[in-house]
């Protein structure tokens, strides 16, 4: 009998101007198709019999915070998500760049933004950085992403949602080893079927790497991509290849938008205000061993005032954002419920290792929505058109106790969570505190496979690999995925840091900070409260040393202007 699941001109449509017409919910199409087929595939030993290698699922959020999800402290409902937890292993110190583009280069390339080609961000390129290399704004050819070398190797290669490294076809997703795409090309904008960027502008996507001119009618990012992916599992689950399916989710990115049936999930669930959830949230940290019970908490920052000095419009406004934010990161956990779902059903969760992370911090920084944005009336907030955000203070109660959030290298902005679970993970619900950094994820996934990392012998010079695996955790062996000697570099909008062993040093700039070096033991202090810069000099000069290092090995080149340092963003 032949059906093919991926020709139905009702459900889908090919080439570069027209739209893929991916179903409403990411289990639908799978489910007809597994109806079609009678379960055949299964029952044949016909998938995956060619090859034993396992399949790899890389889910990434965009903006959650360290303690949104509930198996992180979070109140938010996020059952599937916490399943995987509880089968898998948490890590509490895992932690990515500050921002969107440079932690997804990393994330792709296993070495440092700066020699990937995002040293910084594209849109906020200094003067002085454009056009140096390591800042073409771009993954530049100096890296080997692991989608080229997972591809080169006989993996199918798929990859569902925001790109953010690069806007020319050059470098869109299907330039750098995916097969398979349906991506939004640049770092954001609407959820919906609209296609606006966040000053109204139209959003580049492609599908399959051809240009998309419209998204299906009821089109949502986090339905979308994931049927997507679904989709593209479907499709080639018969070739007995592994798959990389690469899930870019853009949610809980602002703005808050939702289907109808979702923006009243929270209603009234955080009128107790952000001073309340935040505590609560951080007992719970607490009590799941993900902040140690002495933990120091970074208090609520100057320009945030106390709830209860807000008027009750103000209160009204601010607890209606966190609402909308809190069901994007359920919704967008219900999708992934589908695809696990679909892993399972099929078959293929057994055979498929499970990575979620977040890319940074919570966002904290508001940005002034002109048209066609409109705000205007409260009861649509969350609805096509509308760009809600929720600002440093619900910020703050993303980050837990850690300080600041998105755009500072501070721990708010680069700790984030990590889960991984599935093929090869040994152990249940573990709570891993190594200090672990993005770069490692396509050093694991390399390792995992069994592709090695090119060497330069074919006379292609790339840039090193400088994550390390974390397999040895993964697998219960015990050992540490870095020795106390190791270091790890940070540098973004001019905020610098380096960390080695428990020991951070910092650098964050002026009206925030000082702009001087502070240093902390986050063992003893993850809310990065208390600076003892002047009481262990020796430590502070060792550790700016290992930052000059650090500089100098990735090309960083300090910014002479900064979105953040400015003011401007």
């Amino acid at each position: 009998m032949q059906h093919d699941c991926n020709t139905n001109p009702g459900t889908r449509t090919h080439g570069p101007n027209r739209t893929p017409m991916i179903s409403a919910g990411p289990m639908r199409r799978a489910t007809l198709c597994l109806a079609a087929f009678g379960l055949a595939l299964l029952s044949s030993g016909f998938a995956r019999a060619q090859d034993d290698r396992p399949n790899i699922l890389l889910i990434v959020a965009d903006d959650a915070g360290y303690a949104d999800i509930g198996s992180f402290g979070g109140e938010i409902q996020t059952p599937n998500l916490d399943a995987l937890a509880s089968v898998g292993v948490r890590f509490s110190q895992f932690t990515a760049s500050a921002v969107c583009s440079p932690s997804r280069s990393m994330l792709l390339s296993g070495t440092d933004s700066h020699n990937a080609g995002l040293g910084n961000m594209a849109e906020f390129m200094a003067p002085n950085q454009a056009g140096k290399p390591g800042y073409e704004g771009y993954l530049n050819e100096r890296v080997a992403p692991v989608s080229e070398l997972l591809a080169e190797a006989g993996y199918n290669t798929f990859m569902a949602g925001k790109w953010h490294m690069g806007e020319e076809p050059e470098h869109y997703p299907a330039a750098r080893g995916f097969q398979r795409d349906l991506a939004l090309i640049p770092g954001g904008g609407s959820h919906m079927d609209d296609m606006w960027g966040a000053v109204g502008e139209r959003q580049p996507y492609t599908y399959n790497g051809e240009p998309l001119k419209t998204l299906r009618p009821g089109f949502h990012s986090s339905v979308d991509y994931t049927a997507a992916i679904i989709d593209n599992i479907e499709e080639h689950r018969g070739d007995g290849k592994p798959f990389f399916a690469f899930l870019a989710l853009q949610a809980p990115h602002d703005p808050f938008q939702l289907p109808d049936d979702w923006r009243d999930r929270y209603q009234g669930r955080y009128d107790q205000g952000y001073e309340v959830v935040r505590a609560a949230r951080i007992e719970r940290m607490k009590q799941l061993g993900i902040i140690d019970q002495a933990a120091t908490v970074f208090p609520r920052l100057p320009s945030v005032p106390a709830w209860d000095d807000l008027s009750d419009e103000d209160k009204r406004e601010s607890a209606r954002r966190m609402e909308l934010y809190a069901a994007m990161l359920e919704h967008m956990d219900s999708n992934i419920g589908g695809l696990i779902g679909y892993l399972k059903t099929t078959g293929l969760y057994d055979d498929t290792l499970i990575i979620f992370m977040s890319d940074n911090g919570p966002e904290g920084n508001v940005m002034a929505m002109g048209a066609p944005w409109d705000n205007s009336r409260f009861e649509d907030w969350g609805k096509k058109g509308t760009f809600v955000q929720y600002g440093p203070a619900w910020a703050q109660v993303g980050a837990g106790p850690l300080r600041m959030f998105k755009g500072f290298t501070t721990e708010g902005g680069i700790r984030v969570p990590l889960i991984v679970a599935g093929n090869g993970v040994r152990g249940s619900a573990r709570v891993s505190d190594d200090f672990a950094h993005v770069m490692d994820v396509p050093a694991t996934i390399l390792e995992v496979a069994g592709v090695s990392y090119p060497d330069g012998s074919d006379g292609k010079a790339v840039a090193p690999l400088q994550g390390k695996s974390l397999v040895p955790v993964l697998s219960g062996t015990g050992d540490p995925v870095r020795g106390p000697s190791d270091w790890v570099g940070w540098e973004i909008f001019g905020n610098r840091a380096v960390r080695m062993g428990d020991l951070k040093l910092i650098s964050v700039c002026k009206p925030f900070a000082s702009g001087e070096w502070e240093l902390y033991d986050l063992k003893a202090d993850p809310g990065e409260t208390k600076d003892l810069a002047s009481e262990r000099p020796d430590i502070r000069d060792q550790l700016i040393r290992h930052w000059e290092e650090y500089a100098a090995m990735n090309n960083v080149i300090m910014p002479d202007t900064s979105p953040v340092c400015d003011g401007s963003h």
